[in-house]
């Protein structure tokens, strides 16, 4: 109901209480939202009338009294909150009326509602219903009254559990109303005050980083009562609070610019703001902490220093309100005050300290929670260049936030992306930094304070899972650290806790050059003195001899060097010198309790690692202190191991596991000796070894011959073999002759397995599995060691063969399995558990030893051979038989049955093939065995017996392997490498030769016809990486560019899967082809079509084609890939393709494909002159279809020079190329005039040619006018001096590299074609492919026409950069370093006061036309550009709202606010409401039923689109720079945000009001 239809009603009845009683309704009813806002407006105008006081207050009383529990009983959800607002509405009409006994009632009712409910209960309605009411009654409220105290207590506790924000900023203006700094009296004035000095103490109190937030909403909401305004007597009112005065409430400030939510952020700037200005206005010298130490103060004003801490807390808002615009570009510009308020810290601390340096931790944290990582970023580097931290006191005080918050955001993997400028290769500029700000943190902080620190950032480093290239570069930028006693036992802890939990799933290569880099911290900041060499070997283990501490490289000769594992003769441990330890620990390792259980599981290895690598260690140690170690000496450290081994084949009563430990240990040291040449304790280590070898094949062949019938024995037979294994390459290193060949071991062992292998299954089961390992063993040594090994040896392992074939020739023992024992006791519980595993491992055994027969042709000299198809058939079993990770075996015996069945049982070749690939690629998550199972099934599926097979003799298999091409070229887009291995294996079968099966080169290479595609995508192949995917090859190429200086790469073999391989590979076979043969020329002419095909694709596609993209990448793989087979092509095949060259150079290329187009164009038309007619015929196409790309054509003209020295007729084409340059020299595009004038200078500069003229009629002079007209025309283009940036154009195109420098035939080269040209025309660095990848990846043969590096360097001079582009990368440049985009004014003017009393200026005229107006206020006093005011007006006109609200009625006045508003203003009621004023309209309007929006983005924030306005809105609007202040965001009812989607994250204010009054609008301008 209107408030003036009620006024009419009450002015034209003569009992008003007649309305009172209509309007009021039954208890047992529930009114409508409109009746109880109808009441509310009577109630409130009655109240007004005179004469009607008595009845009216007991009316009230009653109607209360009977209507109060109605009211809060509430109604469906639908309507709740609109009926809930008007009902406190009433109420609150009500307690005015009837006086402080009602409104003491209503709290003590609402008071509940704010209690901490029960677990299982939803307060949230009961508590937003208590808020409101509340908020509608404590403007009555007295201090006096007794419920005061209580429910500012009741308030309090509710906003620190309240899970609902609208309940918390509901009761935030409770405390406003309580709080209220209005009252006359000044009793009531101190019970406030008492009341507000209550409140703050317990905000005090309020710590936690939980309740920092809610801390901050009531502080800002209660601002105005904390910071008296300036204007106010000085003792108008008794006491002040001044928290700015305190310690805790810059804490808080502290902690809530940190925040992550940005509403609480704002709060806290404004509350810093507001601290600042009242310390200023004091003017006397303020120290929040009370402590004698002025250090300790997190807050300091000195009057004589106001100047420089004004300037600083300026600088300080600046950069915390422009670092949540959460744009790049807005922030970088500020970073330079960051610097300054650096400087100003520094200065400050001279003295005594007036800034505390936690406030500059703050910035840095802001931007490490940033949400762009361009911020981040940013953040980081700046941190990471703070010099002031070489300053004790500055390191001291950052040192808690760097191992903390700075720890967790270098976690970031994204952040160590290279720098524009930077190549791949180089360290990421961050990594470089890392380095330097270690060096300066660690030297800056005191030297007792380093220990703990570094500790610190040790068990950081270990607390959390870290990405491989984060841990590499923060493990680099530790071993910077300056050498010194830092570490000690409890560092070393820290550090294998590193090690163990955050290097387990890494790249090989980084993880291994992290541990590289780890130990090198250790070895130079480990205190020595503080630990036993037990503790330091113990830790040592933890490094992989794979990946980093291995012997005989620099890192292991470091530690050597180094105090931490020798420490001289004359220092002694527990008594002992250093070998003395070493002697005792091996004899400790090597004892074993009488009372040991003679049998069980193997010992734990790691004691044998670390005790060899104790022993190790040690003899290196010794050999390089005076007068080395001597030969004797080790052999007297190693004769506790070398006895109980001598003692094993004799000596029954060694017990088993000392026997065990020492061949464990045998193994390890055997394994880590390998070093250099001529290594002395190697050497020894041997000698030992092989005097006792007889001893140790003798026990080993005892054992392996039946004694092992457990299922602990058989890791045990694992240990036996790796023991046989580790001898055999001890024989291979000291040479066969010095041993005794495995004379009697191999036949003797193999006799005895081959007859348990015979025996009945149910007796021998465990022993049968033991004996088909064994003979694998056995036969993967006679594979690869045959020609050393003793006659007999050989012989004996030829016997294999009857094992798998009969007399019948059949297959039958192949894949026989072995069968689940029954269970019959305890002790065979545990066997059959793992027996299925037991039972694949015996199939894959018996495959491992058919490998060895197939391969060395043994079969079929020693038993008729079966059919090779039953032999594949069962390889087809065996592969559905064996998990994916046991077939490798499988897969190689495929290799030699394949061919022989490919023409018998096509299909079944098709079903293996097939069969196999399904395998391999099921193992594509498993890196450690799919790589050598792709390698085996590639070499199976493309071996040369079948490459060999014309189509028509196997049709299907060459289908199906075409098939299988495609699918690993698919999957190498995902998974680098699988190409790699497919290409290599290719390209050495077709031009390779196999000896072995007599194959030559020649006869395999029509093959590859048959699989062209493969070369194809070989030329163009090169995957565009995700930008993670990227960064982590491109930190593997910068270890591996580290060379020596990080061990890894010394270690860590190579895995070939470079992204670029399949393309060096391919280029490499293509330039060993040669012209002369045929079927090479055939096969190059084919490749050409090809490449043409699939650029001719590309450009007809509808893909977008942009700079670096993958389409781009393609075409620009396709012309270098012709340009390298360029020289090999014959000149009638030349003729056939040159028009689709031509056809090349019409299309829309990016800049470093029309390059190569160019290039190509012009070495076609040098090696074939003849065709140079055809060139003429391009100019002549029509121009609407070459456009802008004419210009290719143009800049093979600038490059005549080229062409001239092989054509006859030199002058007729001279001339014949000015006459086609000037017709272009007068095009309306200037592009292509530009191109026109450079190659009309360049042909008319060839002297030569010219002076050749004057043979020709009329002499050079007689050319019919034409010189004339070249020299005007370029006249013309020397004089663009006066036309703009037409006179930069033409500098630049005639200093850019492919006209000035760049020689078509000079610099012809491998190089040039991959690496200079793709790097001066601004590809990405990824597409670059240096030389030295051509010389270590591949053998590149070597070329006089086209060599692997160019013989002239004034390219490789040169700097990247197109001259189109140029301008654009400058604009780049400049737009840097810009000013600051947000501009702020100085922040005191936004607290500033105004004259508090509010003036009206309505204007009457549109009423009076009849205009209609909506419910909506807007409220603009926060916006000060009379521009934006104007427009707003405008658009409050024209969508018909109530009232616009301005801070000030001067801006009708305003000539830009005139020239936007067009006398809207004469139309629209204005109201003056200030800035400061606003948190008392706003109140003043809710209680009259006004919804409260804010155009705001915060965490609860509400789409526009999905908003339904209220009627009575009122829309408040944020100030164009800094929004809504916070002490206004507690009084909004709901905040809305504009969707986005493009980049920039804020419009215009006065666009924004317009889309909202639009949307509030909508339903007024419908109805």
């Amino acid at each position: 109901m209107s408030s003036l239809l009620v006024e009419a009603l009450v002015s034209n009845c003569s009992d008003p209480r007649v309305v009172l009683n209509a309007l009021c309704w039954s208890t047992d009813t529930c009114p409508e939202p409109e009746r109880v806002e109808g009441l509310a407006v009577l109630m409130g105008k009655m109240a007004k009338l005179p004469g009607y006081r008595d009845s009216r207050e007991a009316g009230s009383r009653e109607w209360v009294s009977s209507q109060e529990e109605e009211q809060e009983g509430g109604t469906a959800e639908g309507r709740r909150r609109e009926l809930l607002s008007a009902a406190c509405r009433l109420l609150g009409v009500c307690v005015r009326v009837c006086g402080p006994e009602l409104s003491e009632r209503l709290v003590r009712s609402a008071l509940p509602a704010l209690r901490p409910p029960d677990a299982d209960v939803d307060c949230d309605a009961a508590a937003a219903a208590g808020g409101n009411l509340l908020a509608a009654v404590s403007p009555a409220l007295s201090p006096r009254q007794p419920p005061c105290a209580e429910l500012l207590s009741s308030l309090l506790d509710f906003l620190k559990w309240s899970p609902d924000p609208l309940a918390s900023k509901a009761l935030v203006r409770v405390l406003l109303a309580l709080l209220r700094d209005d009252d006359d009296d000044d009793d009531e004035g101190t019970e406030r005050h008492l009341l507000l000095e209550r409140c703050w103490a317990e905000l005090c109190g309020w710590r936690a980083s939980a309740l920092t937030a809610r801390a901050l909403l009531c502080l800002a909401a209660l601002s105005d009562r904390l910071f008296p305004r300036a204007t106010a007597a000085a003792g108008s009112r008794p006491g002040r609070c001044d928290p700015w005065r305190s310690e805790p409430f810059w804490k808080i400030v502290q902690e809530g610019v940190t925040l992550r939510d940005a509403v609480s952020r704002k709060r806290a700037v404004f509350l810093l703001k507001r601290g600042v200005a009242a310390a200023q206005e004091e003017a006397l010298e303020v120290r929040s902490a009370q402590a004698t130490d002025t250090n300790d103060s997190l807050f300091r004003w000195v009057p004589s220093k106001s100047h420089l801490l004004r300037e600083f807390w300026e600088d300080y808002t600046l950069v915390m309100e422009t670092l949540d615009e959460n744009q790049i570009h807005v922030v970088r510009p500020v970073l330079n005050r960051i610097n300054t308020l650096i400087e100003t810290t520094v200065s400050s601390s001279q003295g005594a300290t007036l800034l505390h340096p936690s406030w500059l931790l703050c910035v840095y944290q802001r931007m490490f929670h940033s949400e762009n990582k361009a911020v981040m970023r940013e953040g980081v580097c700046h941190l990471l260049q703070l010099g002031m931290l070489c300053r004790p006191s500055f390191a001291l005080a950052f040192a808690q936030f760097i191992v903390g918050p700075f720890m967790d955001v270098l976690a970031e993997s994204s952040l160590f992306h290279r720098s524009p400028g930077q190549s791949i290769g180089e360290c990421p500029d961050l990594g470089t930094r890392l380095q330097g700000f270690m060096i300066s943190f660690f030297g800056g902080l005191p030297q007792e304070k380093r220990s703990g620190v570094l500790l610190q950032l040790i068990r950081r480093l270990a607390s959390r899972h870290w990405g491989a290239v984060p841990i590499l570069f923060l493990a680099q930028a530790l071993s910077r650290i300056p050498p010194g006693p830092i570490l000690g036992p409890d560092g070393l802890q820290a550090l294998r806790e590193v090690l163990q939990s955050t290097m387990i799933t890494h790249q090989v290569l980084l993880r291994g050059a992290a541990q590289c880099f780890l130990l090198q911290s250790t070895l130079s900041l480990t205190d020595v003195s503080s630990m036993t060499l037990t503790e330091v070997f113990s830790f040592l283990t933890n490094f992989r001899v794979e990946e980093s501490l291995c012997r005989g490289t620099a890192l292991w000769d470091q530690v050597r060097g180094t105090g931490l594992t020798g420490r001289g003769e004359d220092v002694r441990m527990n008594g002992k010198p250093g070998l003395g330890f070493v002697y005792t620990q091996l004899k400790a390792f090597l004892r074993v309790p009488p009372c040991s259980e003679p049998t069980g599981s193997l010992p734990d290895p790691w004691d044998a690692e670390l005790v060899a690598r104790v022993v190790l260690l040690s003899a290196d140690v010794a050999k390089r202190r005076p007068g080395g170690l001597a030969t004797e000496g080790l052999e007297v450290l190693l004769h506790p191991l070398m006895d109980i081994l001598r003692r094993l084949s004799t000596n029954a009563y060694v017990p088993l596991r000392k026997a065990d430990r020492s061949l464990q240990l045998l193994v390890r040291v055997l394994q880590l000796r390998r070093g250099g040449d001529n290594d002395k304790v190697a050497s020894t280590i041997e000698r030992c070894v092989l005097g006792v070898t007889e001893q140790i094949q003798e026990y080993i062949l005892r054992r392996l011959s039946g004694e092992l019938c457990e299922l602990c024995d058989v890791e045990r037979a694992e240990l036996y073999h790796s023991v046989l294994m580790e001898l055999v390459h001890m024989y291979t290193c000291v040479g066969w002759h010095r041993t005794s060949r495995l004379g009697s071991f191999v036949p003797t062992l193999t006799r005895r397995c081959l007859r348990i292998l015979t025996e009945p299954l149910e007796k021998v089961l465990l022993r049968r599995a033991v004996s088909m390992a064994s003979l694998a063993l056995l036969c993967q040594v006679g594979e690869r060691h045959r020609p050393d090994l003793h006659p007999d040896a050989v012989c004996a392992l030829s016997s294999v063969a009857k094992l798998f074939y009969s007399s019948n020739s059949s297959v039958a023992h192949l894949n026989q399995n072995l069968p689940k024992p029954a269970v019959t006791s305890d002790s065979l519980d545990g066997l059959v558990s793992g027996w299925g595993r037991m039972a694949a491992r015996f199939v894959r055994d018996q495959w491992t030893c058919l490998r060895f027969l197939l391969n060395a042709n043994i079969v079929s000299e020693v038993a008729e051979l079966p059919p090779a198809s039953l032999t594949l058939e069962a390889a087809v079993e065996a592969l559905g038989l064996l998990p994916s990770d046991l077939v490798l075996p499988v897969l190689d015996c495929m290799v030699v049955l394949l061919p022989q069945v490919a023409q018998v049982k096509e299909s079944l070749c098709v079903e293996a093939v097939m069969l196999a690939l399904t395998v391999v690629l099921g193992l594509s998550s498993n890196p450690h065995d799919f790589w050598p199972s792709l390698e085996g099934f590639i070499r199976f599926a493309f071996t040369r017996g079948v490459l060999e097979l014309a189509d028509a003799e196997a049709p299907r298999l060459t289908a199906t392997l075409q098939q299988v091409a495609s699918e690993l070229m698919e999957l190498s887009q995902t998974k680098t490498g699988v190409f790699n291995v497919l290409i290599r294996h290719c390209c050495h079968s077709w031009l390779s030769p196999d000896q072995r099966n007599g194959i030559q080169a020649h006869v395999l290479l029509p093959s590859a016809l048959s699989h062209l595609d493969i070369l194809a995508e070989a030329c163009v192949h090169g995957p565009v990486f995700r930008k993670d995917q990227r960064l982590i090859q491109e930190i593997q190429t910068y270890v591996e560019q580290l060379g020596g200086k990080c061990t890894a790469n010394a270690v860590v073999t190579s895995d070939g899967r470079d992204e670029q391989f399949p393309r060096l590979r391919v280029l490499a076979f293509l330039s060993q082809l040669e012209a002369s043969h045929p079927l090479h020329q055939r096969l190059i002419e084919e490749l050409v079509l090809r490449l043409l095909k699939k650029d001719e694709e590309i450009s007809k596609s509808k893909v977008r084609y942009y700079g670096n993209s993958l389409q781009h990448r393609v075409k620009n793989r396709v012309w270098q890939t012709l340009l390298v087979l360029l020289p090999k092509l014959s000149k009638e095949f030349v003729v056939t393709i040159l028009s689709r060259v031509y056809e090349a150079g019409f299309c829309s290329n990016q800049a470093s494909v029309k390059y190569l187009v160019e290039w190509m164009i012009i070495l076609l038309l040098h090696r074939h002159p003849g065709l140079m007619d055809s060139l003429w015929k391009c100019f002549g196409v029509n121009q609407e279809k070459t456009k802008t790309s004419i210009c290719t054509f143009l800049s093979v003209l600038v490059h005549l020079n080229v062409l001239l020295p092989n054509v006859q007729d030199k002058v007729g084409l001279w001339r014949k190329a000015l006459d086609v340059i000037l017709q272009w020299c007068f095009s309306h595009n200037f592009s292509i005039r530009l191109y026109a004038l450079l190659a009309l200078k360049k042909v008319w500069n060839l002297k030569d040619v010219r002076v050749n003229t004057k043979d020709v009629a009329g002499g050079p002079d007689g050319l019919g006018g034409l010189a004339a007209v070249v020299q005007a025309c370029l006249q013309q283009a020397e004089a663009m001096q006066t036309t703009g940036n037409a006179v930069k154009n033409w500098t630049r195109i005639q200093d850019h590299f492919f006209f000035g420098t760049f020689h078509p035939l000079k610099d012809y080269s491998i190089e040039t074609i991959f690496y200079t040209f793709p790097s001066l025309s601004e590809l990405a660095d990824d597409e670059w492919i240096p030389v030295w990848k051509f010389e270590r990846l591949v053998e590149f043969p070597q070329n006089s026409v086209l060599p692997l590096r160019n013989p002239r360097q004034d390219l490789s001079q040169l700097h990247p950069g197109d001259w189109v582009q140029q301008d654009k990368g400058m604009a780049e440049r400049e737009e840097r370093w810009a000013e600051v985009q947000k501009k702020m004014t100085p922040w005191r003017l936004s607290i500033q006061e105004q004259d508090p009393e509010l003036q009206l200026a309505l204007q009457q005229r549109a009423a009076r036309l009849g205009k209609r107006h909506s419910a909506l206020l807007v409220v603009a006093s926060l916006i000060d550009k009379p521009t934006n005011l104007g427009g707003l007006c405008r658009t409050c006109e024209i969508f018909g709202a109530s009232t616009l609200v301005l801070d000030s009625l001067r801006h009708v006045s305003d000539k830009n606010f005139q020239a936007l508003s067009v006398s809207a203003e004469l139309w629209l009621p204005l109201l003056e409401v200030r800035p400061t004023d606003l948190v008392d309209f706003l109140q003043l309007k809710k209680r009259e039923g006004y919804c409260i929006v804010g155009v705001e983005q915060t965490a609860n924030s509400q789409s526009l689109q999905g908003y339904r306005f209220p009627a009575k809105t009122l829309l408040l609007l944020g100030n164009e720079r800094e929004g809504i202040p916070a002490n206004l965001l507690q009084l909004l009812d709901v905040c809305v945000e504009i969707p986005q989607h493009g980049v920039t994250r804020s419009l215009n204010v006065h666009v924004s009001a317009a889309l909202l009054i639009v949307y509030t609008s909508k339903d007024f301008l419908l109805g």
